[in-house]
């Protein structure tokens, strides 16, 4: 029997805004938005691999707050493997740089209403209506 993956994303909401990151790979989704993060490694903690993922994605550390919404499914894989998505609002605590774009083409910060503007990954989208209340417009 196959595992499912879990796979974590971070609503980072600074300011009235959250933070959206452009997918750069792969090909197929290349272009596209999402909420920064991946994979929960064998033996990690949800929120330690969202951590953890921030640091190599955006190079700053994040302060998860709280999980929004529930598991989101991926599109079935070809290898019949499942994964879901877990997003936890998140905050940049004081101190930190500005978030850099070091495996996304660029990073973009979306208030109320702009986060419709972008083309966001399928198993993004239910946890926009999460964020929505911690926004400005």
């Amino acid at each position: 029997m196959l595992h499912t993956q879990i796979v974590v994303g971070a609503a980072i909401v600074r300011d009235g805004a959250v933070l959206a990151a452009q997918r750069a790979h792969p090909p197929v989704m290349r272009g596209r938005w999402e909420l920064p993060g991946g994979k929960v490694d064998p033996g990690e903690s949800d929120t330690a691999a969202l951590v953890r993922e921030c640091e190599e994605e955006l190079g700053v550390r994040i302060a998860p707050v709280r999980r929004i919404g529930g598991d989101v499914s991926f599109p079935a894989r070809a290898d019949g493997s499942a994964a879901v998505l877990r997003v936890w609002l998140a905050e940049l605590p004081a101190g930190q740089p500005e978030p850099r774009a070091l495996e996304h083409l660029s990073l973009r910060w979306l208030g109320v209403g702009t986060l419709s503007g972008v083309d966001w990954l399928p198993a993004d989208v239910p946890f926009l209506t999460e964020v929505r209340p911690y926004l400005l417009g």
